[in-house]
This record gives structure tokens, C-alpha cells and sequence, in this order.
């Protein structure tokens, strides 16, 4: 099967946007981890597909693919991209749409300096929400990494995290903990690990250790969780400026109940075509 493809990242995190509306496509985690090799295929963190609805209230259908074949639920990164893509390609004239994903609907939007926002609906922090086992709700949990004990803030953001605080996010053991608390027992559907060092009430530096892909550049949702966490834990006031690797988020939340908007760049690298295996 020959597919037409779009390479795209925002923040250095970076995607294979396939638009499923318009051609043919049938993905197995075998296609989709060669597609994300980056010797052998294209490329990139996640694979971002492109369909057309199956509710009412939606322009467009969001699925995400990460780079071990596995389906995840959602992906901040991938929404802004997303919604550049398809109004780059002629998919609709909408600067500013509904999505369809797994967790609900989300509505990114095109700003007027190229900037594009995400209303990525409001955190989730019942522990069967995220999903996460512990006997009732708390602002943050004792997590056993067997040789350590870490405290993180668990919350979902249409897919899971844990968020750590820590002194010095360059100097944080991502490499070491991150598999560990991906896998942890206590996240059956495994977790987003994040790493976050505060550096004043309205900013952080984050490096993130994502399910099924490993550190990336920056992650959307990823930051989304850290200020929320943040700022539930009263250390961070709204508006947060999210520093990452690849680059910086601005991310806003008036609190429980409240959507989370994100705000940050999407870029279009290159389009190509390539034959499936």
C-alpha cells in the first residue's frame, strides 16, 4: 500500500500525519512502528491519523498511534498540528474546529501570529479516571520504584500522567525512573512520566518520558498536566510558560472543572509518499 504522508512537529516533537479522508488507509502496529522508524521508515514520536467523523458535533476524527504500534488516546502536540493540516490540505476553510478523539471532543484553533490553541477539556482526577489504583482521591501520591519512594501528582488529560517535582529537570533521572513509572503496576494502561522544575509562579521546565515512545522534545499533554498539577498544588498561578526541550507552551487553567487551553507553534516539514511493507 503506497500512502501520501505529511512530516510535522511542534516543539521538536515530531509526527507522520496520514490524512485518512481522502485515501485508503489500513495501519497495523507493524506498518505504524515502520513508519515511525527512523532509519527504515519516515520517522517520528507518533503517527497521527486523520478520518472522518463518527459524531454529529465534529469536523474530523483524531486517532494517534505511538511509535511502538499502540494506540493511545490523545496528544497536545498532535492536536495543533492536526488542525494546521487539514486546513493546510484543503480539508476544511475552518481556523478553528471540533475533533473528535477517543476521550471526547477537543477544539484547536488557528491563531492570527501562526500560533495554534487547543481547548483540551478539563483534567480528570479520580483515580479510576485516569485510570490509577489508589483507595481515594489525593493532591499527590507515594509511588514504589522499588530501590526509591517518588511523589507525583497523578491526573488525566485524556491520557495518563505522573508528575514529579523536581530540583533540576536537566539533572532529573527521566532515563532511569521513566521506564519505571511508564510500567508501573499501580497505571494498568501505563503513564506519561513527567518531570517538572519550578522556576517561578508563572513558569517551569519540563522534560517528559512518554508511554511508548520515550523522552521527546516536549510533550503537549505533558505540559498541560504539569501546570495543572502546579497550580492544584498551589505553586503556579495562570497563565504557565512551559519550557521543554524543543521549545515553549503557554498553558492556561482557572481550575477544577475549568478547560485547559494550550497554546503553541506547528510546523510543516516536508510531504512525501511511501510504500508500506
Amino acid at each position: 500500500m503506497r500512502l501520501k504522508f505529511t512530516k510535522m512537529h511542534g516543539l521538536g516533537n515530531d509526527f507522520v500525519v496520514i490524512d485518512g479522508v481522502t485515501q485508503a488507509v489500513s495501519l497495523t502496529p507493524e506498518g505504524v512502528r515502520f513508519l515511525a522508524d527512523r532509519h527504515f521508515g519516515v520517522g517520528c514520536d507518533q503517527l497521527l491519523l486523520v478520518e472522518r467523523p463518527t459524531v454529529a458535533e465534529a469536523d474530523f476524527r483524531y486517532r494517534i498511534f505511538n511509535a511502538d504500534g499502540g494506540e493511545v488516546e490523545q496528544c497536545g502536540n498532535g492536536a495543533r498540528c492536526f488542525v494546521r493540516f487539514v486546513h493546510d490540505q484543503g480539508l476544511t476553510d475552518k481556523t478553528e474546529i471540533r475533533v473528535e478523539t477517543v476521550k471526547g471532543i477537543i477544539g484547536p484553533r488557528l491563531e492570527q501570529d501562526g500560533q495554534v490553541t487547543v481547548d483540551m477539556g478539563a483534567p480528570r482526577f479520580e483515580p479510576a479516571d485516569i485510570p490509577f489504583e489508589a483507595a481515594q482521591r489525593a493532591l499527590t501520591y507515594e509511588l514504589d520504584l522499588v530501590e526509591e519512594v517518588v511523589e507525583v501528582s497523578a491526573l488525566s488529560m485524556g491520557n495518563p500522567h505522573a508528575v514529579q517535582v523536581v530540583a533540576d529537570a536537566e539533572a532529573a533521572p527521566v532515563e532511569r525512573q521513566g521506564p519505571l513509572i511508564e510500567r508501573h503496576a499501580r497505571f494498568p494502561r501505563r503513564v506519561n512520566a513527567g518531570f517538572m522544575q519550578v522556576l517561578g509562579r508563572h513558569a517551569i521546565k519540563l522534560r517528559v518520558f512518554e508511554r511508548g515512545a520515550g523522552e521527546t522534545l516536549a510533550c503537549g499533554t505533558g505540559a498541560c498536566a504539569a501546570a495543572v498539577a502546579g497550580i492544584s498544588r498551589g505553586l503556579l498561578d495562570s497563565p504557565v510558560t512551559v519550557h521543554a526541550r524543543g521549545g515553549d507552551l503557554v498553558i492556561r487553567w482557572d481550575g477544577e472543572g475549568k478547560p485547559v487551553l494550550m497554546t503553541g507553534p506547528a510546523v510543516t516539514v516536508f510531504d512525501g509518499e511511501i510504500e508500506l511493507p
